[in-house]
């Protein structure tokens, strides 16, 4: 370790610009991991706040709330330990600054799990009231009392609270009433129906016509849920890859280069094994760096980001890439070892 850090110091300009390199790729890695999280979350976060375990939808509608409506009089045949009503209906509204922003119309009943957590203000009581995602307070600047408007029908909403983390398939939510929803959608038989029940606990019947999925299914199901995922995470994984990459070809030259010191160092007595470690300790101290300066960065970008770009940090998962990222480039380093175990003395030296 000694070594490699004397060598270093003696050499900033050369090691920093494989520090910056290196630097650049993982600040890339986890600004996409960031953007990654914030997406799953942005399509997820109102199921995941109803800690349910079975969602209950139509057989016709392929696994998609959007496309599920059933009577309440075959909802009545499930068989479950707690129940709670949903219906969902689309819709656009506009701020306070008449900017149009698509949500999703949440009616539940206020009596039961489904009622969202408030971060600020109060639960629905009277039709025309909703508690919006509080994404449009930050967004938009609204505050508890504000009316929105639904489209360019003049119907009003007034805002009587906020929660947190209520958005679907990236889109905000508002909860609402059925009364309400019914009132907005008129003589629709939309509003008549039910979208889905949602299930804590066990479901022991379903009649014919429905058909029941965990929640974790429910969620993999959702319109580009899953290939957006899978595009991230394997942009991530081969990023993580190329980064190792760059790390062990750096250091590969640069050993290289260092042939005949090598060669000298050999021929005083220095085994390849500690010539060995110098250069594993030169390559995790590089990779510590830099993907540290990333992480860094990252977390520094998150706090001057806009509100409307979907980011989240995700500790555990952050933590997992870099130990990652560093081990793939100690890894790295092994071709630089086996061409060190090849120097000859006699002929490095003449």
């Amino acid at each position: 370790m000694f070594l490699a850090w004397n060598e270093m110091k003696h050499s900033k300009l050369r090691y920093g610009l494989v520090i910056g390199v290196i630097f650049l790729i993982a600040y890339l890695v986890f600004f996409l991991t960031g953007l990654a999280n914030g997406l799953a979350q942005t399509n997820r976060s109102a199921v995941d706040s109803w800690k349910a375990d079975h969602i209950i939808l139509s057989e016709q509608a392929n696994k998609n709330l959007r496309l599920s409506r059933f009577s309440t009089a075959l909802a009545d045949e499930v068989k479950a330990d707690q129940t709670a009503e949903l219906t969902q209906a689309s819709a656009s509204i506009k701020a306070n600054d008449k900017s149009k922003v698509n949500v999703n119309l949440f009616a539940i009943k206020s009596d039961e799990f489904l009622r969202p957590k408030l971060s600020d203000g109060k639960i629905f009581s009277k039709t025309g009231q909703v508690v919006a995602d509080s994404s449009l307070k930050k967004a938009y600047q609204l505050e508890i009392g504000d009316e929105i408007i639904l489209g360019d029908s003049g119907k009003k909403l007034t805002i009587t609270g906020f929660t947190d983390k209520a958005s679907f398939n990236v889109q905000p939510v508002l909860y609402l009433n059925k009364d309400t929803l019914t009132s907005i959608l008129g003589d629709n038989s939309q509003a008549a129906t039910i979208s889905a029940l949602v299930v804590r606990g066990k479901v022991n019947q379903v009649p014919k016509g429905l058909e029941s999925m965990t929640t974790a299914s429910f969620i993999e199901n959702l319109p580009g849920y899953k290939a957006q995922n899978l595009t991230f995470s394997f942009m991530i994984g081969f990023l993580i890859v190329i980064a190792a990459i760059v790390i062990g070809i750096f250091i590969y030259i640069l050993t290289l280069q260092k042939k005949e010191i090598f060669g000298v160092l050999k021929a005083q007595g220095i085994s390849n094994g500690y010539l060995s470690r110098m250069v594993f300790a030169q390559t995790f101290i590089l990779a510590l760096l830099a993907v540290g300066l990333g992480l860094l960065v990252t977390m520094a970008s998150a706090l001057v980001l806009p509100t409307s770009v979907p980011f989240q940090i995700n500790p555990l998962f952050f933590a997992g890439i870099s130990v990652l990222m560093i081990l793939i480039a100690v890894f790295g380093a092994l071709f630089s070892v086996v061409s060190i175990v090849k120097v000859d003395s006699l002929k490095a030296i003449g």
